[in-house]
């Protein structure tokens, strides 16, 4: 479900949106992102005065290169609601916004090789031994629920996610949102056997011989097609479920929630060509 789930937040366009204003989030990159790399290897001063330089080059391009296609993103979106949306609206719209999310992967990609050029043998294992650790929590949180759990936990999530945007959902909502989540297939157990092949193909990798860079570059751009058949068929068949769900939630909405949703869909739009002006 982990993908369906960031799948609902890009379909719904609200585009780093993980902290109230945009805007912070993003003119923080440069604190954040170190932070986190934190969680996984304790990076030395040298390096992190490196890291903030690469990001302050990457986050220059980005801003002027993929910011405006978020804002023609947003302003597709804002189109579809003035008629009736249908699942395949939904998808047009969720396959540019996966495009933009692999440019920003396929973009922090090379920042993330320069920095992984610098960091000592030690600094390697520790990052690959921290996440083989969350993969064992990630499979203890996940694994041990029941499907009656787990479908309570994508209804949760859904629903929360719907309700920050369009406000409090009515009866009837709910009830579509709930049966959409009793409809979904595990992924859980596949995902963490797609990540445990990536982490070991990637401690290959990260023996660094020479040559190294390319591969990384080749394994991520191959990630999804090499996945199992399983775990993309079980995405796939989430993906059209929640193309449906988030379909006839946009065309239940009342005239309040259209009103709140084209409000934070402005609100997101503003903040972005701040952004951009600020690039």
């Amino acid at each position: 479900m982990h993908r369906s789930c960031r799948w609902l937040l890009l379909a719904m366009l609200l585009l780093l949106t993980a902290c109230s204003s945009t805007s912070f989030f993003y003119n923080r990159l440069h604190f954040l992102v170190p932070w986190y790399l934190g969680g996984y290897v304790d990076l030395e001063r040298p390096q992190r005065q490196y890291l903030d330089e690469l990001l302050a080059s990457y986050l220059q391009q980005h801003r002027q290169e993929e910011l405006p296609r978020y804002v023609a993103i947003l302003d597709q979106a804002v189109v579809l609601l003035d008629s009736q949306v249908v699942a395949d609206d939904i998808g047009a719209l969720y396959t540019q916004a996966e495009q933009a999310a692999e440019r920003l992967q396929a973009g922090s990609l090379e920042w993330m090789l320069a920095l992984g050029a610098e960091l000592s043998d030690q600094q390697v294992q520790v990052f690959l031994q921290e996440l083989q650790t969350r993969q064992q929590e990630y499979a203890e949180k996940y694994l041990s629920r029941d499907d009656k759990e787990f479908h309570q936990d994508v209804y949760k999530s859904l629903r929360k996610n719907s309700s920050k945007y369009l406000g409090r959902l009515d009866a009837g909502q709910r009830k579509n949102l709930e049966q959409a989540s009793r409809q979904l297939k595990r992924s859980d157990a596949l995902w963490l056997q797609d990540r445990q092949v990536w982490i070991d193909y990637l401690r290959q990798i990260l023996q660094r011989q020479p040559g190294w860079q390319d591969q990384l570059r080749q394994a991520f751009a191959m990630r999804g097609e090499n996945a199992s058949e399983d775990y993309n068929e079980v995405n796939d068949y989430n993906l059209r479920v929640i193309q449906q769900a988030l379909a006839e939630l946009l065309n239940s909405r009342s005239e309040k929630q259209d009103r709140r949703l084209r409000v934070e869909i402005a609100k997101l739009r503003g903040e972005l060509l701040k952004l951009i002006e600020q690039g």
